[in-house]
């Protein structure tokens, strides 16, 4: 008995033993078999797609769940263009908050304004409150005064953190810019959060993924650290997993900063880690630990990520802790049994990634780990077969060329411009590159994602870096195939094959066939994980009315 019979449907398995179908049937929560196999086979359920296309679910390799479910109910600014704009935003917001409450928004962008926000701005449109507004990179964040001085950063005499910048005006005074972790002098107000409000958030953002097509995603950072919100933040993708908000499968990576000195036996090898000596794998297929990650420097759009030359008017960036520091850090985790999930956007972090990956492959060989690479944002072509030599996964975000791609090519200069976010290159290298986002850094949608790996077109119009290009095909297979290989998932998701689990989507139509008329024009009819409609359940009786035509 199937639990679920597809019909009528064009489907695109990305499976090459059999590329093409047009019936799916689906038992126990996967694919049991394809058209004849299945066609006289009794079902408890029958939708026919009335021609639609259907492909393996989507998988985002990098993103922050909690962070934007948590901004959905912010200020939001990611629209905003003008600093008057934004300073407007604020004070309407205040309009409605008592006198001494938290203004909190996020998403803005220096970039499209022309410059960050400042205190005395922030003071006059919050009328006094404490104003926090978060930069789309995450790694900055603009403040008012009354938050400068619950934080004691107010005046010159204070210094920077470690791995973190106050940023001053001529006379040495906070403007109210604090770059990478000097943020946390803010999030130390505020945080922990409580578990059940993060849980509210997780189910926000799940139900947008869901919208959207995806089945699978990797949270970049959870517990202490830059972007974590509470230490028991897998608490609270626990609690939504239990309140059937968790629509999505959930791969959860572990900040650094959560890692501590582990007394395990002499034998084991194992000197850091998390309690217990967990690591990535534990759990199950809808929820469980990845890799570790690790900041090894800031962000382009923020001119904060290490550069072996100067970044256009800016300089090399930084390191968010001493590189050897960090590159110890990397080898115990290696050694521990972690995947290591290394950010690193300037070609220097790339440098000190990769030399940290080979360190710990030299100590501890481990065939086939897949060591990654989160954004790779700047990757010489020296550095290339490094990562081939390596096997390390480079996890880079194409949606950035649309949104800030303006602002990066011209922090980097013409010179470097091929070098930016690359995609057909570490294809060329026989480098997997799974699809991603870094959500709420850049919007998520996972087709819009596809549209800019083979469009690579700014928001000013400008194709940027057109050698790195690839086909509609190779942007499908990133965001499928190449996001579930990266996760050591290839047998059970990324293509749709019997005993595979049956995570789908169902569209208007094929993103190949017709990425001619716009990717990211395609519309997601359904969403199943699992065999289990998770989106768009109560529109399976009008797919016939709503496909277009079209063949796989």
């Amino acid at each position: 008995m199937l639990d679920l019979l597809l019909t009528n449907a064009r489907v695109r398995t990305l499976d090459d033993d059999r590329p093409a179908a047009t019936a799916v049937g689906i038992a126990a929560g996967r694919v049991l078999g394809f058209d004849g196999d299945v066609a006289d086979l009794p079902a408890r359920a029958v939708v026919d797609c009335g021609g639609a296309a259907v492909v393996p679910g989507f998988g985002d390799a990098h993103n922050h769940m909690a962070w934007f479910g948590q901004s959905l109910g912010e200020l939001g600014l990611e629209d905003v263009t003008t600093l008057d704009g934004l300073y407007d935003a604020v004070t309407r917001r205040a309009a409605d908050l008592p006198a001494d409450a938290w203004i909190i928004g996020s998403g803005y962008d220096d970039t499209a304004m022309g410059a960050h926000p400042d205190r005395h701005g922030l003071d006059r449109a919050g009328g006094g409150r404490p104003v926090w507004l978060k930069h789309r990179s995450g790694h900055m964040c603009t403040v008012s005064s009354a938050v400068l001085r619950r934080v004691g950063a107010d005046s010159a005499a204070v210094g920077d953190p470690e791995g973190g910048v106050i940023v001053r005006d001529g006379d040495g005074t906070p403007t109210g810019l604090l770059q990478e972790r000097a943020q946390e002098l803010v999030t130390a107000l505020v945080m922990p959060y409580p578990v059940a409000d993060l849980a509210d958030a997780i189910g926000r953002a799940s139900r947008v993924y869901a919208s959207e097509g995806l089945t699978h995603v990797v949270e970049a950072g959870i517990g202490r650290g830059l972007i974590g919100r509470t230490p028991v933040e897998a608490a609270a993708y626990q609690l939504a997993r239990e309140r059937g908000d968790l629509r999505t499968r959930v791969e959860l990576m572990v900040a650094a900063d959560n890692l501590h000195p582990l007394d395990g036996h002499a034998d084991d090898g194992i000197d850091v880690g998390i309690d217990l000596g967990l690591r990535t794998g534990f759990g199950d297929d809808r929820l469980r630990l990845g890799p570790m990650k690790i900041w090894l420097d800031g962000s382009l759009i923020g001119r904060t990520a290490a550069v072996t030359e100067p970044l256009c008017g800016h300089g090399h960036g930084v390191f968010q802790n001493p590189p050897e520091e960090m590159r110890d850090l990397v080898v115990a985790a290696h050694r521990a049994g972690w995947r290591v999930a290394a950010h690193a956007i300037g070609d220097e972090a790339v440098d000190l990634a990769l030399d940290a990956f080979e360190r710990a492959h030299r100590e501890l060989p481990r065939p086939d780990v897949r060591h990654r690479i989160e954004h790779a944002g700047v990757v010489r072509p020296d550095q290339l077969a490094r990562f081939a030599e390596l096997g390390v996964v480079p996890v880079p975000q194409p949606r950035f060329l649309y949104t800030v791609g303006d602002a990066m090519a011209a922090s980097l200069g013409p010179e470097r411009v091929g070098w930016l976010y690359r995609h057909r290159s570490f294809l060329e290298h026989g480098i997997r590159v799974p699809g991603s986002s870094d959500r709420p850094v850049a919007p998520g949608a996972p087709l819009a994602g596809m549209a800019s790996m083979v469009e690579r077109l700014s928001s000013g119009g400008a194709v940027l870096a057109p050698d790195e290009r690839v086909t509609a095909e190779q942007a499908l297979r990133a965001y499928t195939v190449d996001a579930a290989w990266a996760s050591h998932d290839e047998h059970d998701r990324g293509t749709l094959s019997p005993g595979g689990l049956a995570d789908l989507v169902i569209l208007d139509r094929d993103p190949v066939d017709t990425a001619d008329r716009g990717i990211d024009t395609v519309e997601v009819l359904a969403t199943v994980v699992g065999g289990e409609a998770v989106h768009g359940a109560d529109a399976f009786a009008g797919l016939a009315a709503t496909a277009s035509g079209g063949g796989a």
